[in-house]
């Protein structure tokens, strides 16, 4: 029974729905009992600004890293002053040029959170999104190495897991090394898909006979088109913020993960089916 309980939690679990995604984020925060570590670029959602003072309320140490650069100024200012009120340490990104567009959150010793999607009403309600919950001590152990970084300002750790997508130091190469990899398809999800090189690279695949479905238009299914996902081969998933745009590989800090758990994957493959 026990290795049973091990395997489901050494498995990843995605949730592409989003109101289930509202749930599995609250659901992480309330059960923070030492640590909880937040990396936001959007949060407007009443219940969980509330989720964070409570976690902060049963002494359990918050810290949050928020980009100090978006274009909405206004909600940002809302987003500190919410979070101010709650009691959690607030970190800014202070990079002069650079959004830190990283969707992350880790309590305790896991699980993390990795996610395409803003904790806000509209991507709770209305957005193509997917976020994976994860209890791989590698990648749980790498957000927090890549969080103190960006709190400090220095360089990103140089040992974090393959796992992980890390943009701009290591996302381009990681996503080109993954398309140059597929054997039979590539499917994508990015509204914003616009860089040369990896265009160049997804059609010469095209070309070379895999089945390559790129979905680029701003609706999917009756939803706003905001996660950036990629499924390879069936077998293989990337999920995130990270467009494969040059903003977003070569200049902002994002944040992916590679998921290969295959009943993880197939809610993935699943979006692309409908």
């Amino acid at each position: 029974h026990m290795s049973a309980v091990r395997a489901l939690r050494r498995s990843d679990r995605v949730i592409a729905t989003p109101s289930k995604a509202r749930e599995a984020v609250l659901d992480v925060i309330r059960r923070a009992r030492r640590q909880l570590t937040l990396s936001l670029f959007r949060c407007n959602d009443e219940a969980i600004i509330v989720e964070i003072a409570r976690a902060v309320d049963r002494g359990v140490h918050v810290d949050v890293l928020v980009t100090s650069r978006s274009k909405g100024k206004k909600k940002l200012r809302r987003l500190w002053e919410a979070l101010e009120s709650t009691g959690a340490a607030i970190h800014p990104y202070t990079d002069p040029v650079v959004k830190y567009h990283a969707k992350y959150l880790v309590a305790d010793d896991g699980p993390a959170v990795v996610a395409s999607l803003n904790l806000t009403r509209k991507c709770f309600t209305s957005t193509v999104d997917a976020m994976v919950v994860t209890h791989d001590p590698a990648v749980i152990d790498g957000l927090r190495r890549l969080q103190a970084a960006d709190t400090a300002g220095v360089s990103i750790p140089g040992n974090l897991p393959d796992r992980l997508i890390v943009g701009p130091e290591r996302a381009r190469l990681q996503l080109t090394a993954l398309i140059e990899g597929a054997q039979s398809s590539i499917r994508l999800i990015d509204a914003k898909l616009s860089d040369p090189a990896l265009t160049r690279l997804l059609d010469a695949r095209r070309r070379a006979g895999l089945a390559v479905d790129v979905y680029t238009a701003k609706q999917l299914n009756g939803l706003r088109s905001h996660g950036k996902l990629m499924l390879i081969d069936d077998a293989t998933a990337v999920i995130g913020g990270l467009a494969l745009a040059a903003i977003s590989l070569d200049f902002r800090r994002e944040v992916a993960l590679i998921v290969r758990d295959a009943t993880a994957v197939s809610t993935i493959a699943r979006l692309f089916a409908t």
